[in-house]
């Protein structure tokens, strides 16, 4: 109970670190190929607007802003270099929230398929957050597949 209750204070509050890791992550793979797209920039503020932490704690102005400064990081290699550590700053969370930030990433990726440049990306988020990407794949495509067929 006591958890819930910090969750729901943070959400309120706005969890900086969390949206860092969830920007950062959607800027590495939206700058990964060279083009950046209004369906990646979209997919990523829609993945993190559908976070309840961070649709509590940020409008969607707040969170465009914030991936402009991630993008514009992510443009160098220190930049990405950056993105990663900010990404890695929540290592320490629960796995559920790793897990949002990565299928942030993932969905922003396969906007037309995931190319391999955007795929290497995916593998250094899911190491920055030691997150297992291929079964984080796997569950994300099951899932939409399953309701399909029901």
């Amino acid at each position: 109970m006591l958890s819930r209750f910090n969750l729901s204070v943070a959400a309120y509050a706005g969890d900086e670190p969390l949206m860092q890791a969830s920007v950062s992550a959607a800027a590495n793979i939206i700058v990964a190929d060279g083009e950046m797209s209004g369906d990646e920039f979209d997919a990523a503020i829609l993945g993190m607007t559908s976070n309840p932490i961070l649709e509590k704690g940020y409008d969607a102005l707040m969170l465009e802003s914030e991936l402009y400064d991630g993008i514009a990081r992510a443009r160098t290699r220190a930049g990405r270099v950056e993105n990663l550590r900010r990404i890695a700053a929540i290592t320490e969370r629960p796995l559920q929230q790793r897990h949002d930030v990565f299928l942030i990433a993932a969905d922003v990726a396969d906007q037309e398929g995931i190319s391999p440049i955007e795929d290497r990306a995916l593998v250094e988020i899911a190491a920055a957050l030691d997150v297992d990407k291929a079964a984080l794949l796997q569950v994300a495509l099951a899932k939409p597949m399953a309701a399909a067929l029901a």
